[in-house]
């Protein structure tokens, strides 16, 4: 399971810039109730005179990637990431490429040309053994202030459109988009143990979990976590980090309800400015029930129910947390093991390298994939386990815990 990774900032151009591998979180300096000003003057055109351009991206474990070619260069693939305030590209990426600290680069995104004062370097050291994929970019607000994004999760496909006569036509329905410390925010309320939350929450693209609400908000507002069933989980890369993870009654935003959806109370602060009024963040695994369009110009977002808008919800059911390591990300290693867990039961510890599953290689696997067999309640795994140059295999059967 994507959890959140720790902030690190980086100052450029004015700008404080928090970056996260896990979330993704941004550290600002005002709210802001418009869009955020661009650092310098990003430019977007479309190829060929056009107006709109579609993009195969690569939708993987409640992140979106999109192809980017740096003046025409090989192409990377670029988190899309709805609250970071400018876009930027991996140091070891940037290498590679050739075009560290290029002057006035130019990224093309299969039919649009997006060019930028600048390319700021930004090292996510823990992406890579949170997500299981290599980092090699991020695509932020210097986008998103100047097209409408759509997001197709059923298709999987990402639409850039020109702001200049857009006029969306489709069975959607219509929210003022707000801004806090330049993140993109919508009113929404949630339901849990008899409680009702209502307020803003920060629409992040970056992050995997469906809703995240700070335990330290949830109080402030008389929702005590300890009324809640919930149980015990931590940052994959480190232990002591924990949160809890738990089940709202509902999720609601305008006419659209949500039944039975995770939810994480994190101990750690929401991004942003700070202000009262946002209490939470929406990520992929409630995104992933809409067509979402973000249309910066006209301060406003559109949700469309797609056909993942009343699929389950389903946890973590090991009781495992692991993180992919290795020169090729296909080493999968247990960081923690939670008591009473099948994981637990099956004797599984921490430390141990998971190097095959139901007589799968783990060279033929992926975090995400390894992390979305143990969301299939009822299932059982012989899991082969290298322990101390030893190898063991375990079998272990995937039962709901919320």
């Amino acid at each position: 399971m994507t959890r959140r990774i720790a902030i690190c900032a980086a100052v450029l151009s004015a700008l404080l810039i928090g970056v996260s591998t896990r979330c993704a979180r941004r550290t600002f300096a005002q709210q802001n109730a418009a869009p955020p000003p661009l650092a310098g003057a990003a430019i977007a055109r479309f190829a060929h005179g056009g107006n709109a351009a579609e993009v195969p991206s690569d939708f993987s474990g409640g992140l979106i990637f999109l192809p980017v070619r740096i003046n025409d260069g090989q192409p990377s693939l670029f988190e899309l990431d709805s609250t970071a305030a400018v876009s930027s590209i991996s140091p070891n990426r940037a290498m590679e490429l050739g075009v560290a600290n290029v002057p006035s680069p130019v990224l093309n995104l299969t039919g649009l040309f997006l060019s930028l004062p600048s390319l700021p370097e930004n090292d996510k050291s823990d992406f890579e053994p949170e997500v299981g994929r290599p980092y090699q970019g991020t695509l932020g607000a210097d986008l998103f202030a100047r097209v409408v994004v759509e997001l197709d999760y059923a298709r999987q496909t990402v639409r850039l459109l020109d702001p200049a006569g857009y006029e969306y036509s489709g069975a959607g329905k219509t929210f003022h988009l707000a801004f806090d410390g330049g993140m993109p925010v919508v009113q929404a309320k949630l339901k849990v143990a008899g409680k009702t939350l209502d307020g803003n929450f920060i629409v992040n693209t970056a992050l995997a979990e469906p809703v995240l609400v700070s335990s330290h908000v949830a109080e402030a507002h008389h929702l005590s976590v300890s009324h809640v069933k919930t149980v015990a989980i931590a940052d994959d890369l480190d232990a002591t980090a924990e949160a809890s993870e738990g089940r709202l009654t509902e999720f609601q935003i305008g006419p659209f309800t949500v039944e039975s959806v995770l939810m994480e109370f994190s101990k750690g602060k929401l991004p942003g400015t700070g202000d009262p009024k946002v209490v939470g963040e929406i990520g992929g695994g409630m995104l992933r029930r809409f067509n979402l369009t973000f249309d910066y110009e006209r301060q406003q977002i559109i949700f469309d129910p797609d056909s993942e808008f009343h699929a389950d919800d389903n946890e973590n059911m090991s009781g495992l947390s692991i993180i992919a390591s290795g020169s090729n990300l296909k080493t999968f290693v247990v960081t923690q093991v939670r008591s009473g867990t099948p994981a637990s039961e099956a004797g599984i510890q921490k430390g141990d390298e998971i190097a095959g599953v139901d007589e799968e290689p783990a060279a033929d696997l992926s975090l995400v994939a390894v992390r979305d067999l143990f969301r299939q309640v009822g299932h059982s795994y012989k899991l082969l386990i290298e322990r101390n140059g030893q190898a063991h295999t375990v079998t272990i059967r995937m039962r709901r815990l919320l």
